[in-house]
């Protein structure tokens, strides 16, 4: 998974699924890989302590067995013994007998302490924020954005709040299922959205999820879908600029067709657009599906000043939803945002240039990120005087904590969901 770039919790699913593995020992994987991934960064700050080598000297593939071999020492109830010699076993059976030798040296000199102990002795000497970015692996650049944006007796819990699995959400399909048939199959309400429960087990084993009426999605994602649709606007089409995967195209489609409106549903990739179309498919009975097509939203293929309602989900760095996507905070990096930056600012003006007069945009992000956030809401307007600020705090009741002031910031250790942003805006008459 490190050296192909996927995501580890993709990845899981379908081998654990292809192997057939479930209950414990899929329980176990699921920890294993996640908890991995997760530390990584700090594991190997320890990892280069016990072997007293850097990093660069290990081929990449001992570093992943090394890792792997590092989390079950520290994180998890497995016996010293049967960690350093399956891991050497491991090694041996995928790299060469020649890194057995060292996979066993180095895990038995991380076994001579606990995690508290590693975290402690390394930190020792270091500025604050670099501790705090080892003791709850993340770079020290994610630590510091966060600290813009959070007081400080709240930036240790929003770190420690992304090292959390999150419990499994579902949303309805509005028309389609209600939150009181899932609960009646065992689901639990959700905590903020309107269409959300809670599950524990495998969603699969839910007739709602197998036809198509509802689906795995975070409350924070479905809030802000939401929140697009309770602004006032006329009925009409409605637009979901960038809609792969599709959760919040479903959403959005139920809603739409309680409000005589359409959607239509770009992506530029073809095979995301294909899952808007499973996503949606409930609705393809009742003969109000959207209209799904591939396009570059930077590069409409739609009339400008025609949608009552549009939706420009962007592109983003993902930090707002490290709690499912773990590793995403050791492949990014500020780079990555300023290039984000500029493709962001281009969507969000494709996106008030489909509204008609009067209509409403959302601009959101799973990022809570000044760069991917206020700073494109803010750089906009401040170019154009076509739009203005709907305020977030009339649109979003919040049940686990008060929305206050212009914008939608969601936080998992406020709202028990991921850190999604959005704005909204209305264009001028």
């Amino acid at each position: 998974m490190n050296a192909d770039g996927a995501y580890a919790n993709l990845v899981l699913a379908s081998l654990l699924s292809e192997r057939v593995i479930s209950g414990r020992d899929a329980a176990f994987a699921t920890e294993l890989v996640a908890g991995t991934c997760r530390w990584q960064g700090s594991y190997d700050a320890i990892i280069v302590a016990a072997a007293r080598r850097g990093l660069d000297t290990l081929q990449p593939a001992v570093l992943d067995l090394l890792r792997l071999g590092v989390h079950q020492i520290l994180a998890m109830r497995v016996p010293v013994h049967a960690a350093v010699s399956t891991s050497v076993d491991l090694a041996a059976a995928t790299v060469g007998e020649r890194v057995a030798g060292l996979v066993n040296a180095v895990l038995r000199r991380v076994a001579e302490d606990d995690l508290d102990g590693w975290l402690a002795r390394l930190s020792d000497g270091l500025a604050e924020r670099d501790r705090l970015a080892l003791r709850t692996a993340h770079p020290r650049w994610i630590v510091d954005a966060y600290a813009e944006l959070l007081p400080p007796d709240e930036l240790a819990a929003a770190l420690a709040a992304d090292n959390v699995s999150p419990t499994v959400s579902l949303a309805v399909r509005p028309g389609l299922a209600s939150v009181d048939e899932l609960i009646a199959e065992g689901a639990s309400p959700g905590l903020n959205s309107p269409f959300a429960v809670r599950i524990a087990g495998n969603p699969g084993e839910l007739a709602a999820v197998r036809e198509g009426r509802a689906g795995v999605q975070d409350e924070g994602s479905q809030l802000v879908a939401w929140a697009l649709t309770r602004a006032s606007a006329l009925p009409g089409m409605w637009l979901d600029l960038c809609a792969g995967p599709g959760g919040k195209t479903a959403l959005l489609t139920g809603l739409a067709a309680a409000d005589r409106s359409r959607v239509l549903a770009v992506d530029v990739a073809p095979h995301r657009a294909q899952l808007v179309a499973a996503a949606t498919r409930g609705y393809a009975a009742l003969d109000k599906a959207p209209t799904v097509i591939v396009a570059d939203g930077t590069r409409p293929a739609w009339r400008a000043g025609v949608f009552t309602r549009v939706l420009a989900d962007v592109p983003c760095s993902g930090l707002g939803a490290l709690r499912r996507r773990p590793e995403s905070r050791w492949r990014r990096a500020p780079d990555d945002i300023e290039q984000l930056h500029h493709l962001q600012l281009a969507l969000l003006a494709t996106a008030i240039d489909a509204a008609q007069p009067g209509g409403v945009i959302g601009y959101v992000t799973c990022s809570p990120h000044r760069r991917e956030t206020t700073d494109v809401v803010d750089e906009t307007l401040r170019g154009r005087s076509d739009v203005e600020v709907v305020p977030a705090a009339g649109l979003v009741p919040l049940p686990s904590g008060a929305v206050a002031g212009r914008f939608l910031q969601l936080w998992p250790h406020r709202h028990g969901t991921d850190a999604m942003f959005a704005a909204f805006l209305r264009k001028r008459s």
